[in-house]
């Protein structure tokens, strides 16, 4: 009996870590394109994006399947970057942070849709950059809604607010980059 009981455990282990192994291969990515817009240093949201699947996979046995599998991970992750912008490590590294090293050309992947709101046809690059240098709470908004996808009542349950709070954010974020992009002379659809 011993045997069996060895045995399923190891089983239960392995499917774990294929599951895993999925979740990487599926999420992984993106995760870090979310991460890297709140923390805006690529290193270190490939690092807190390998924190995110270790507590995925230590907190596999507690996810009670109340949202899907993407939303706990978004919801993860967004946790740990907030915990490192938190962090002391992180006002260290700000106070010698360069802007001209936040921007990376990592948004291929954008949707056309986003880039088709501005008149002025924006590279991804630079709309990317336009869209870092809105407040950590509007890009998270911005990112989960026109990036990924998300519907508004999946970003409330990965930021943990209301609908109707989101709507609001969503609104204040589009009136953010609006007037960003107004003082820049570009014109918003």
């Amino acid at each position: 009996m011993y045997e069996d009981i060895k045995q399923a455990d190891q089983d239960l282990a392995m499917t774990r870590e294929a599951y895993l192994e999925f979740l990487m291969a599926e999420y992984g990515e993106r995760i870090i394109q979310l991460v890297y817009l709140i923390v805006k240093e690529r290193n270190m949201a490939e690092d807190i994006t390998q924190e995110v699947f270790l507590k995925a996979f230590r907190g596999l046995h507690s996810f009670r399947g109340e949202s899907n599998v993407k939303t706990w991970l978004y919801r993860i992750a967004i946790n740990e970057a907030k915990k490192y912008l938190r962090s002391w490590s992180f006002r260290r590294i700000f106070s010698t942070f360069k802007k001209e090293d936040v921007i990376h050309n990592q948004y291929e992947q954008t949707e056309q849709r986003v880039e088709e709101t501005v008149i002025g046809k924006l590279t991804k690059a630079e709309m990317a950059e336009r869209v870092m240098s809105l407040s950590p709470q509007y890009r998270q908004i911005i990112l989960l809604h026109y990036y990924e996808d998300f519907t508004v009542k999946e970003i409330a349950q990965v930021l943990e607010i209301s609908a109707e709070a989101v709507r609001t954010k969503l609104h204040r974020a589009r009136m953010s980059f609006k007037s960003l992009l107004e003082k820049e002379g570009l014109e918003w659809m």
